[in-house]
Protein backbone atom coordinates (compact mmCIF):
# COMPACT_ATOMS: atom_id res chain seq x y z
CA UNK A 1 0.00 0.00 0.00
CA UNK A 2 1.29 3.45 -0.93
CA UNK A 3 1.64 5.61 2.20
CA UNK A 4 1.65 9.06 0.61
CA UNK A 5 0.19 11.33 -2.04
CA UNK A 6 1.13 14.49 -3.94
CA UNK A 7 -1.16 17.48 -3.72
CA UNK A 8 -1.45 21.24 -3.83
CA UNK A 9 -2.39 23.68 -1.11
CA UNK A 10 -5.70 25.40 -1.89
CA UNK A 11 -6.02 27.66 1.16
CA UNK A 12 -7.31 27.80 4.72
CA UNK A 13 -10.78 27.74 6.23
CA UNK A 14 -12.42 26.68 9.49
CA UNK A 15 -14.76 23.90 10.54
CA UNK A 16 -17.13 23.57 13.46
CA UNK A 17 -17.43 20.34 15.40
CA UNK A 18 -20.70 18.93 16.70
CA UNK A 19 -19.92 20.57 20.07
CA UNK A 20 -19.51 23.98 18.41
CA UNK A 21 -15.72 24.14 18.67
CA UNK A 22 -14.05 25.95 15.77
CA UNK A 23 -11.03 24.25 14.20
CA UNK A 24 -8.57 25.87 11.74
CA UNK A 25 -8.28 23.73 8.62
CA UNK A 26 -6.09 23.70 5.52
CA UNK A 27 -7.69 22.54 2.27
CA UNK A 28 -5.43 20.32 0.16
CA UNK A 29 -6.21 19.08 -3.34
CA UNK A 30 -4.63 15.63 -2.98
CA UNK A 31 -4.10 13.68 -6.19
CA UNK A 32 -5.06 11.84 -8.19
CA UNK A 33 -1.59 10.39 -8.79
CA UNK A 34 -0.24 7.63 -11.00
CA UNK A 35 2.59 5.22 -10.23
CA UNK A 36 5.40 6.02 -12.70
CA UNK A 37 8.13 3.76 -11.32
CA UNK A 38 8.70 1.06 -8.71
CA UNK A 39 11.86 1.19 -6.60
CA UNK A 40 12.93 -2.21 -5.26
CA UNK A 41 15.55 -3.37 -2.78
CA UNK A 42 17.16 -5.54 -5.46
CA UNK A 43 17.41 -2.72 -8.00
CA UNK A 44 17.82 0.56 -6.10
CA UNK A 45 18.54 -0.65 -2.56
CA UNK A 46 15.27 0.59 -1.04
CA UNK A 47 11.54 0.15 -1.49
CA UNK A 48 9.44 3.06 -2.74
CA UNK A 49 7.29 4.26 -5.62
CA UNK A 50 7.56 7.32 -7.84
CA UNK A 51 4.25 9.15 -8.14
CA UNK A 52 3.22 11.70 -10.74
CA UNK A 53 0.54 14.31 -10.04
CA UNK A 54 -2.21 14.24 -12.68
CA UNK A 55 -3.22 17.86 -13.33
CA UNK A 56 -5.09 17.62 -16.63
CA UNK A 57 -2.67 19.70 -18.68
CA UNK A 58 -0.01 18.63 -21.14
CA UNK A 59 3.65 18.87 -20.23
CA UNK A 60 6.69 18.96 -22.50
CA UNK A 61 9.32 16.34 -21.72
CA UNK A 62 12.70 15.53 -23.26
CA UNK A 63 13.33 12.16 -24.86
CA UNK A 64 14.71 10.41 -21.74
CA UNK A 65 11.64 11.47 -19.73
CA UNK A 66 9.31 10.43 -22.55
CA UNK A 67 10.87 6.96 -22.50
CA UNK A 68 10.53 6.85 -18.72
CA UNK A 69 6.77 7.41 -18.85
CA UNK A 70 6.30 5.27 -21.96
CA UNK A 71 7.84 2.33 -20.12
CA UNK A 72 5.31 2.74 -17.32
CA UNK A 73 2.45 3.27 -19.77
CA UNK A 74 1.28 6.52 -18.15
CA UNK A 75 1.03 10.09 -19.48
CA UNK A 76 3.87 12.46 -18.66
CA UNK A 77 3.48 14.47 -15.45
CA UNK A 78 5.34 17.60 -14.45
CA UNK A 79 5.30 17.08 -10.66
CA UNK A 80 6.89 13.84 -9.45
CA UNK A 81 7.80 12.68 -5.96
CA UNK A 82 8.87 9.47 -4.25
CA UNK A 83 6.90 8.01 -1.33
CA UNK A 84 7.46 4.90 0.71
CA UNK A 85 5.43 1.70 0.58
CA UNK A 86 4.05 -0.09 3.61
CA UNK A 87 6.12 -3.05 4.72
CA UNK A 88 4.97 -6.27 3.10
CA UNK A 89 2.70 -4.47 0.64
CA UNK A 90 2.25 -6.15 -2.72
CA UNK A 91 0.33 -5.53 -5.90
CA UNK A 92 1.55 -2.00 -6.67
CA UNK A 93 2.61 -1.73 -10.30
CA UNK A 94 3.35 1.07 -12.79
CA UNK A 95 0.17 2.68 -14.09
CA UNK A 96 -1.85 2.22 -10.89
CA UNK A 97 -3.80 5.24 -9.70
CA UNK A 98 -3.58 6.51 -6.13
CA UNK A 99 -6.17 8.94 -4.79
CA UNK A 100 -7.23 10.56 -1.54
CA UNK A 101 -9.16 7.46 -0.44
CA UNK A 102 -5.96 6.08 1.18
CA UNK A 103 -6.74 8.46 4.08
CA UNK A 104 -9.71 8.46 6.45
CA UNK A 105 -11.22 10.90 8.92
CA UNK A 106 -9.17 11.06 12.09
CA UNK A 107 -5.91 9.81 10.55
CA UNK A 108 -2.63 11.47 11.46
CA UNK A 109 -0.53 12.73 8.54
CA UNK A 110 2.75 14.53 7.89
CA UNK A 111 2.74 17.31 5.30
CA UNK A 112 6.00 18.15 3.51
CA UNK A 113 6.32 21.37 1.53
CA UNK A 114 8.48 24.40 0.77
CA UNK A 115 8.03 27.41 3.03
CA UNK A 116 7.41 30.90 1.66
CA UNK A 117 10.56 32.77 0.66
CA UNK A 118 11.33 35.92 2.70
CA UNK A 119 14.48 37.05 0.89
CA UNK A 120 17.51 38.47 2.74
CA UNK A 121 16.57 39.33 6.33
CA UNK A 122 18.38 40.58 9.40
CA UNK A 123 18.83 38.79 12.70
CA UNK A 124 15.80 40.41 14.35
CA UNK A 125 13.33 38.95 11.87
CA UNK A 126 15.28 35.81 10.96
CA UNK A 127 16.32 34.67 14.45
CA UNK A 128 14.07 36.82 16.69
CA UNK A 129 16.93 38.77 18.28
CA UNK A 130 15.71 41.41 20.72
CA UNK A 131 17.94 44.16 19.32
CA UNK A 132 19.40 47.05 21.26
CA UNK A 133 17.93 50.11 22.89
CA UNK A 134 15.64 52.16 20.69
CA UNK A 135 16.66 55.45 22.34
CA UNK A 136 18.29 58.32 20.48
CA UNK A 137 22.04 57.97 20.15
CA UNK A 138 22.33 54.27 21.02
CA UNK A 139 23.46 53.37 17.46
CA UNK A 140 22.63 49.73 18.22
CA UNK A 141 19.01 49.20 17.23
CA UNK A 142 18.90 46.00 15.14
CA UNK A 143 22.57 44.99 14.96
CA UNK A 144 23.63 41.39 15.64
CA UNK A 145 26.47 42.18 18.05
CA UNK A 146 29.67 40.18 18.37
CA UNK A 147 30.02 37.07 16.19
CA UNK A 148 33.18 35.66 17.80
CA UNK A 149 36.41 36.30 19.71
CA UNK A 150 39.67 37.49 18.11
CA UNK A 151 42.13 35.56 20.28
CA UNK A 152 40.42 32.16 20.34
CA UNK A 153 39.18 30.52 18.22
CA UNK A 154 39.99 33.42 15.85
CA UNK A 155 37.21 32.47 13.48
CA UNK A 156 33.43 32.45 13.21
CA UNK A 157 32.13 29.11 14.50
CA UNK A 158 29.83 27.06 12.32
CA UNK A 159 26.12 27.69 12.90
CA UNK A 160 26.49 31.30 14.12
CA UNK A 161 23.13 33.01 13.78
CA UNK A 162 23.54 35.87 11.35
CA UNK A 163 21.62 37.75 8.70
CA UNK A 164 20.94 35.85 5.48
CA UNK A 165 18.40 34.16 3.25
CA UNK A 166 15.17 33.32 5.06
CA UNK A 167 12.49 30.84 4.05
CA UNK A 168 12.18 28.86 0.81
CA UNK A 169 13.24 25.68 2.60
CA UNK A 170 11.85 22.17 2.93
CA UNK A 171 9.57 21.99 5.98
CA UNK A 172 7.79 18.98 7.47
CA UNK A 173 4.76 19.51 9.72
CA UNK A 174 4.06 16.35 11.68
CA UNK A 175 0.96 14.75 13.20
CA UNK A 176 -1.78 16.82 11.61
CA UNK A 177 -5.23 15.35 12.08
CA UNK A 178 -7.43 14.69 9.05
CA UNK A 179 -10.74 16.46 9.60
CA UNK A 180 -12.54 15.49 6.41
CA UNK A 181 -11.93 13.47 3.25
CA UNK A 182 -13.80 14.45 0.08
CA UNK A 183 -13.01 11.61 -2.32
CA UNK A 184 -15.38 12.93 -4.99
CA UNK A 185 -13.50 16.22 -5.37
CA UNK A 186 -10.05 14.91 -4.31
CA UNK A 187 -9.97 17.24 -1.31
CA UNK A 188 -8.36 16.67 2.07
CA UNK A 189 -8.94 18.94 5.07
CA UNK A 190 -6.31 18.79 7.82
CA UNK A 191 -6.31 20.57 11.17
CA UNK A 192 -3.72 23.34 11.31
CA UNK A 193 -1.39 25.10 8.88
CA UNK A 194 0.98 23.63 6.30
CA UNK A 195 4.05 25.26 4.68
CA UNK A 196 3.85 27.19 1.41
CA UNK A 197 1.42 29.56 -0.23
CA UNK A 198 -1.69 28.84 -2.30
CA UNK A 199 -1.09 26.34 -5.12
CA UNK A 200 2.16 25.15 -3.51
CA UNK A 201 3.10 21.50 -4.08
CA UNK A 202 3.01 19.36 -0.93
CA UNK A 203 3.43 15.69 -0.11
CA UNK A 204 0.91 14.18 2.30
CA UNK A 205 2.01 10.95 3.95
CA UNK A 206 0.80 8.82 6.82
CA UNK A 207 2.41 10.02 10.06
CA UNK A 208 5.76 8.37 10.71
CA UNK A 209 5.47 8.79 14.50
CA UNK A 210 1.76 9.28 15.11
CA UNK A 211 0.85 10.58 18.54
CA UNK A 212 -1.97 8.85 20.44
CA UNK A 213 -5.32 10.61 20.39
CA UNK A 214 -6.01 12.34 23.69
CA UNK A 215 -9.50 11.89 25.11
CA UNK A 216 -10.74 14.44 27.63
CA UNK A 217 -11.67 12.82 30.91
CA UNK A 218 -14.34 14.29 33.13
CA UNK A 219 -13.22 14.44 36.76
CA UNK A 220 -15.79 13.53 39.42
CA UNK A 221 -17.34 16.50 41.21
CA UNK A 222 -15.90 16.87 44.69
CA UNK A 223 -18.47 17.30 47.45
CA UNK A 224 -17.99 20.17 49.82
CA UNK A 225 -17.85 19.53 53.52
CA UNK A 226 -15.86 17.38 55.88
CA UNK A 227 -13.60 14.71 54.46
Amino acid sequence: MVTGLIGRKVGMTQLFTAEGVVQPATVLKAGPCVVAQIKTVEGEGYQAVQLGLVEGRATKENKPSQGHFKKAGVPATRVRREVTVAAGAEGVKPGDQVNVSIFADGDRVDVIGTSRGKGFQGVVKRHHFAGGRATHGSMFHRAPGSIGASSFPSRVVRGMRMAGHMGDARVTVRNLRVLRVDAENNLLLVCGAVPGGPNAVVVIRKAVAAKPVRVAQVEPVKKKGKK
